[in-house]
């Protein structure tokens, strides 16, 4: 897994994103290699596993876009404040 800098200091909830997106990758390839092998049950389910780790990612994902930014004030900076007024 390739982690992503993260300045803004929503890194847990990023790091969830990003593993539920790495098992989604798993679970549609187990699918495409089920498919293949004509094993349509297997396939099934590990396209489900692959759309419920993708809801998953979604949900994290906008979990942290509702979380405002961490270590503004270090930088005397508002969230609430126009870029243009700081």
């Amino acid at each position: 897994m390739t982690l992503i800098p993260d300045p803004t200091g929503r890194g847990p909830v990023l790091e969830e994103a990003a593993r539920e997106l790495e098992a989604a990758i798993h679970d549609a390839r187990v699918a495409y290699d089920c498919i293949g092998l004509g094993n349509l049950d297997r396939a099934h389910t590990s396209a489900v596993t692959a759309r419920v780790a993708i809801d998953a990612a979604m949900t994290a994902i906008g979990a942290a876009l509702a979380q405002p930014p961490t270590g503004l004030d270090d930088l005397g900076i508002s969230p609430d404040m126009p870029n243009h007024l700081s």
